[in-house]
C-alpha cells in the first residue's frame, strides 16, 4: 500500500484521523487448490488413551451419495483469512479459568495470524466439504491402532463397537501442509434413519449444550442437571459448572485437536462437521483459531460463553451453512409440542459463532421447514449438488437482508437476530451469486425468557 512508505510516525497520526482498525487484513493473492485423502480414523479407548487408526488405500470406502461412486479424493478451493489464535494453550486456559473464578477477562491472549481456509464462497468447496462430513458417520473396514502420547481425555470415544462417544476422521492433503478433523454429528434414527452406539451420549451433548437450562422444556421432563430453580429461574454458576463436565464433547475435542497439531506439527488444520459435530467443531475453532465449517449445526454461542471461552477479536474463520427448512439449525425446534420435544431433544438456542450462508431453501425451492431436511444427506443430494443461484447483496455491500426469492419469507422476517433492510428497499442491488454471502447474526439473543442467577446462596 501507498501508506507504508510513509514514516512510522505521519502513519500513526494519519491513522489516527481516518479511523484506521489495527487488525491484519488477508492479502489478495492467488490461492491453491488442495486434495485430501481420508489418513486417519481418531478415537479414545475406554482406558483413556487417546489413538488413531491409518487408513490404507485398499480400505477407502466411498461413502457415495450418487453413481459413478465419488472419488476418493476430496479437492477444494482455498482463500486467505485472518484468524486469531491464542499466544498458547497455556495462556487460553489460564485466561479460561480467570473468567470461570473471577469474571475477568485477558486483552493480550490473541494474535491474529493470515492462515490458508476454505473458500466458502465457492459451491464445489462446500459440496466436497459436506461429503467429507457425511463421511465421518461411517467407519472404515480393518483397522490397526497406535497410540499418540502427549494428551489424555476421560471417556470412550471411538469406532469400537462398545465406545458411545466421539467420532470422526482425518483428512490429509497430499503434502501434509493441510488436515482436516471431521466430527460426527449427532446419531438419531429420527432425523436419519440410523443410531448406533453414541446415541445416548449424543443426546446428553444435545441437551446440556442446546437448552436454555438442563433440558427444562415442560414440567414432566427429566433435567439432565440440577440447576432449574423453578418459575423460568436457572442457577448460573451451576449450569455452566455442568457443561464443563469431562464428559462432555468439548473436553474430547479439545484433546483430539491437540494430538492432531501433535501428528501434523506444521500442518494448517482445518476442522469440519455437521450438525453436533459442527456446533462441536466451531468451540474448537474459537479456542484454537482453526478454519471451521459447519453444516446445519445447533446455535452454539450461549455453550461457548457458558464455557467462559475467551472471545478473540473476530470469529471471521468460523462459517456456519444452514438452510431455512431445518428447524435445528434455525432454532425454532423447540417447545413442548416441537418434533425434537416430542423425541426428547431440548434444542432452545438460535445465536452462531462467526458468520452464516443461509441458503433461503423455503421461498427458492419450494421446501418445507421440516426436521428431516437436517440431515447431511440432503444438504449433498438436495442443495449443494445444485447449480442454482441466489439472490443476495454484493459481498462489498452493507448488511441487508438476505433473501433467497422474492418477496419476504420465514427465513428473514420473523428472525429479530437476522439483519438487514425491508424488501422493499434497495431490491435494485441484488445481484446473483452461487453461495450466499456469509453474514453475521444481528441482534440475537437466547433464551430472553428465562432469568439467571444464584438462589441457593
Amino acid at each position: 500500500m501507498m501508506f507504508d512508505i510513509f514514516p512510522v510516525t505521519l502513519r500513526l497520526l494519519l491513522a489516527s484521523l481516518l479511523w484506521l482498525e489495527d487488525t491484519p487484513q488477508p492479502h489478495h493473492q492467488a490461492t491453491p487448490r488442495i486434495s485430501f485423502q481420508l489418513r486417519h480414523q481418531h478415537a479414545v479407548t475406554n482406558s483413556s488413551h487417546v489413538i488413531f487408526s491409518d487408513v490404507r488405500p485398499s480400505q477407502l470406502v466411498s461413502h457415495s451419495l450418487s453413481t459413478p461412486a465419488d472419488p476418493h479424493t476430496y479437492t477444494v478451493d482455498t482463500s486467505h483469512l485472518v484468524a486469531y489464535k491464542p499466544s498458547s494453550h497455556s495462556a487460553f486456559c489460564s485466561a479460561r479459568l480467570r473468567s470461570i473464578q473471577h469474571g475477568q477477562s485477558h486483552g493480550n491472549l490473541w494474535e491474529g495470524v493470515e492462515v490458508l481456509g476454505p473458500d466458502v464462497t465457492d459451491r464445489e468447496t462446500l459440496l466436497a466439504l459436506a461429503k467429507i462430513s457425511n463421511n465421518a458417520y461411517y467407519a472404515g473396514e480393518e483397522a490397526g491402532w497406535y497410540d499418540i502420547d502427549g494428551f489424555s481425555t476421560s471417556i470412550p470415544v471411538g469406532w469400537s463397537p462398545t465406545d458411545d462417544g466421539l467420532r470422526g476422521h482425518i483428512f490429509v492433503s497430499s503434502d501434509n501442509s493441510t488436515a482436516i478433523l471431521t466430527l460426527k454429528g449427532t446419531s438419531a434414527g429420527w432425523v436419519i434413519g440410523g443410531g448406533g452406539p453414541t446415541v445416548r451420549r449424543d443426546k446428553l451433548n444435545d441437551n446440556m449444550l442446546f437448552s436454555c437450562c438442563c433440558a427444562r422444556v415442560g414440567p414432566t421432563w427429566s433435567t439432565v442437571c440440577g440447576c432449574y430453580k423453578g418459575s423460568g429461574r436457572c442457577g448460573q454458576d451451576c449450569v455452566e459448572s455442568a457443561l464443563r463436565d469431562d464428559d462432555l464433547y468439548y473436553s474430547v475435542a479439545v484433546d483430539l485437536y491437540n494430538n492432531v497439531t501433535s501428528m501434523y506439527p506444521k500442518a494448517s488444520i482445518w476442522v469440519i462437521g455437521h450438525s453436533l459435530g459442527g456446533s462441536v467443531s466451531s468451540l474448537i475453532g474459537a479456542t484454537f483459531g482453526a478454519p471451521v465449517v459447519a453444516f446445519e449445526a445447533p446455535a452454539e454461542k450461549l455453550a461457548a460463553t457458558r464455557l467462559h471461552l475467551p472471545s478473540p477479536p473476530s470469529t471471521q474463520h468460523i462459517t456456519h451453512v444452514i438452510h431455512t427448512a431445518d428447524p435445528i439449525a434455525m432454532g425454532i425446534c423447540n417447545g413442548v409440542t416441537s418434533s425434537c420435544a416430542i423425541a426428547g431433544y431440548a434444542m432452545e438456542t438460535r445465536c452462531h459463532l462467526g458468520k452464516v450462508v443461509l441458503y433461503d431453501t423455503v421461498t427458492k425451492l419450494g421446501w418445507s421447514v421440516d426436521v428431516r431436511t437436517h440431515s447431511i444427506v440432503n444438504v449433498i443430494e438436495r442443495l449443494l449438488s445444485l447449480n442454482v443461484e441466489w439472490d443476495d447483496e454484493s459481498p462489498e455491500g452493507d448488511d441487508e437482508n438476505e433473501g433467497g426469492g422474492e418477496g419476504k419469507d420465514v427465513s428473514t422476517s420473523g428472525w429479530g437476530w437476522w439483519g438487514g433492510k425491508d424488501e422493499d428497499e434497495d431490491t435494485e442491488k441484488k445481484v446473483r451469486l452461487a453461495v450466499p454471502v456469509a453474514k453475521e447474526e444481528v441482534d440475537c439473543v437466547d433464551c430472553f425468557n428465562w432469568e439467571y442467577g444464584e438462589w441457593d446462596k
